[in-house]
């Protein structure tokens, strides 16, 4: 299988999927939800066996920086397209199709000198947990930038354009919420799991991740407690969640990228 072609295939899927959705939002063509989907799936179905195969490239047990990005992006992928089917949230395709197709193809190119082999089923269940939070997640910070860009319009009553394509400020709101509520269940499962599984979680090269994503952690929880007992909504969401999400994406690759691109350490 060649690899390059098939990453431009997954590539130009998802940004004919995205491309249509930012139309749509500008009011150019008429929204086709099927239409964007179905794009999203061709391109998914182009992308997971690339990621699969990229976990048959090297000797450790977790995978290396390239091979996590892509897999991150298949499932963040693969669950906005399932959520969509029950939320208002394919709005999100714009931003996240594309990026998941930046990433493959960069990937393909600069494989990963490590692939995951020899999980226990505590450790896969620590990796999954991990890969959902962190896709659930990527869809609330895209949906947070929707929101903001939706909010500063209202302000400023500017109600033409993409902010009449989008759902109501209360709507997008809500499934913002829905969707830390259950990125932060994914999330807490991943950390706890993560404590019981993983030998020594502040171990070197652990250490940083296990460190940011607490912070993340207690970052996405209080903005949850300020919305239930202060009523936090609009902008400062939007900040909070974007402040939790930088400090989720430190954790899971920031170490990775130093240790294998900026310092070419295996």
């Amino acid at each position: 299988m060649q690899a390059l072609p098939l990453a431009l295939m997954a590539f130009i899927l998802y940004v004919a999927a995205a491309s249509w959705q930012a139309l749509a939002l500008a009011r150019r063509v008429p929204p086709r939800n099927a239409l964007v989907r179905g794009f999203g799936t061709l391109g998914l179905l182009c992308h997971l066996p690339l990621a699969v195969g990229l976990l048959d490239k090297g000797d450790s047990l977790l995978p290396g920086f390239s091979t996590s990005v892509v897999l991150a992006g298949a499932l963040a992928v693969l669950v906005l397209l399932v959520v969509s089917l029950f939320k208002p949230v394919l709005n999100v395709a714009t931003g996240l199709f594309p990026l998941a197709g930046v990433v493959l193809l960069l990937a393909v190119e600069w494989p990963s000198p490590e692939k995951a082999s020899g999980m226990t089923p505590g450790i896969a269940l620590h990796a999954l947990s991990s890969a959902l939070a962190f896709a659930l997640l990527a869809i609330a910070a895209v949906q947070a930038i929707l929101l903001g860009v939706q909010n500063q319009a209202l302000r400023h009553h500017h109600i033409r354009g993409v902010v009449q394509s989008l759902p109501p400020l209360t709507t997008m709101e809500r499934v913002l919420f829905e969707l830390i509520w259950a990125g932060m269940i994914l999330l807490t499962l991943a950390i706890a799991s993560g404590f019981v599984f993983v030998d020594n979680m502040f171990a070197q090269h652990l250490v940083h991740k296990t460190v940011l994503s607490l912070a993340a952690w207690v970052i996405f929880a209080a903005l949850l407690v300020g919305h239930h007992r202060l009523g936090w909504r609009g902008m400062r969401a939007v900040r909070w969640t974007l402040g939790g999400y930088m400090m989720l994406l430190l954790a899971y690759f920031g170490s990775k990228f130093v240790l294998e691109v900026l310092l070419a350490r295996p």
